[in-house]
């Protein structure tokens, strides 16, 4: 069974940064992509971004390229997600997501692709 518990969330204000940390409960942890996703109030889920189980490969959302950067340690079984140049519309609700599948060597979008999900951080940005 695969737990991932997210921290790091707050309140911030437009321009601001944060970093959320996602720490997975499981030893296989490096054979497994993550996924970022987020969910706003009446809106559905979304892709964030996610990385590789290497970490060698990233893929980000259009809305957040540039501004977000994903990054793992697979030693202390832990994805990152470090947030700059925060907007109002990125309020949210961040989720970090673990593909079930081992090595893959490709990062997927769809939520549904993805077995283990934390309980959610709250990312609220002030204009």
């Amino acid at each position: 069974q695969v737990q991932l518990v997210e921290s790091g969330g707050g309140l911030v204000q437009a321009g601001g940064s944060l970093r959320l940390s996602c720490a997975a409960s499981v030893r296989t942890f490096s054979s497994f992509a993550m996924g970022w996703f987020r969910q706003a109030p009446g809106k559905e889920r979304e892709f964030v971004g996610g990385i590789s189980w290497s970490g060698g490969i990233t893929y980000y959302a259009d809305s957040v390229k540039g501004r977000f950067t994903i990054s793992r340690d697979n030693a202390k079984n832990t994805v990152y997600l470090q947030m700059n140049s925060l907007k109002p519309e990125d309020t949210a609700v961040y989720y970090c997501a673990a593909d079930p599948q081992p090595l893959l060597s490709i990062v997927r979008r769809r939520g549904d692709d993805y077995d283990y999900w934390g309980q959610g951080t709250q990312v609220t940005v002030s204009s």
